[in-house]
């Protein structure tokens, strides 16, 4: 398949430590995809609620649950910005507007929430419901505040920003600050990059970490990290009983950090394969990446 890397073991075209982690593959990938049962609903398929976007950043509400529709999810709830759900309303009428159940919460892109007292009370109850949720942008200080299994989503400056360390820290040991965000925050760490770096917190001596290198460096422009968090949503949200539970495998028992830090790994895999597909190696926007996805999930399982 295109976008498949030239070796398991490395990451062909890094120069940290990070060269020495394994790379994601798509026969692992065709794990974290579920593909829905004859006796699924859209309640049982996954319900994911968004809390994203603002006056300022619209589109990134926009970019998310898109992405999130596509990846396949059995209903996405928008309960932000009442003015940025008309703007959702319009790319994805199916998206649902009123407050019921959720099965796993994406919450922060495009907003800049910097404290838990200056978001939203709905975001406040998100982090306190036990849910799985993904914390990105704007929400990435409040993951300490989240209950269930987390996914933060930093790049290299808010990773920085995260440890209060320069830059240039993070950009010279990914490995070890993504590590240190992990245990920190006690959340999986989905560290952005041309060679993306997926962290769990270390469990019983145990630690998920692997890569996923992009086959395309124009995957560098504004939004794609929105729709990136749309896809981990929408994988969690469809897992989210195996994240209740641990995941047993033949690996042995993997706790729901383990799971998520998978399924996360799984998102970042698709996210860059669909990317892809829609530059064919040149150019795209963000928005040209979520109608690709489809395709490249029927490509994997």
């Amino acid at each position: 398949m295109a976008g498949q890397r030239k070796s398991n073991d490395e990451a062909p075209d890094s120069t940290g430590p990070e060269r020495a982690l394994a790379e994601w593959t798509v026969s692992e990938a065709a794990h974290g995809i579920r593909v829905p049962a004859t006796t699924d609903d859209k309640y049982r398929h996954g319900v994911l609620g968004v809390i994203t976007g603002s006056a300022a950043y619209p589109g990134a509400a926009v970019l998310g649950v898109d992405a999130a529709h596509a990846t396949g999810v059995g209903m996405v709830r928008f309960l932000g910005d009442p003015e940025v759900a008309v703007r959702v309303m319009q790319r994805r009428p199916e998206t649902v507007l009123v407050d019921g159940r959720v099965q796993a919460w994406l919450l922060g892109s495009g907003t800049e929430w910097t404290l838990a007292d200056t978001a939203p009370e709905m975001v406040t109850r998100a982090l306190a419901s036990g849910e799985p949720t993904v914390c990105d942008a704007g929400a990435l200080p409040l993951a300490e505040h989240a209950t269930g299994v987390t996914v933060v989503t930093p790049h290299h400056a808010e990773c920085a920003r995260l440890l209060n360390v320069p830059r240039e820290q993070v950009d010279s040991d990914p490995l070890g600050s993504a590590s240190e965000v992990a245990e920190r925050f006690q959340a999986t760490v989905v560290l952005k990059g041309h060679v993306t770096l997926i962290v769990s917190p270390a469990h019983a001596g145990e630690r998920f970490a692997r890569c996923v290198t992009s086959g395309t460096t124009w995957l560098a422009t504004a939004g794609t990290g929105d729709v990136l968090a749309g896809i981990v949503g929408a994988l969690l949200a469809t897992h989210a009983a195996e994240l209740d539970h641990g995941h047993a495998s033949a690996g042995g028992h993997r706790t729901p950090s383990f799971r998520a830090a998978e399924l996360a790994a799984t998102a970042v895999l698709i996210h860059g394969l669909a990317a892809l597909r829609a530059g064919s190696g040149g150019p795209f926007g963000a928005s040209d990446i979520a109608p690709h996805l489809g395709p490249v999930i029927a490509g994997i399982v």
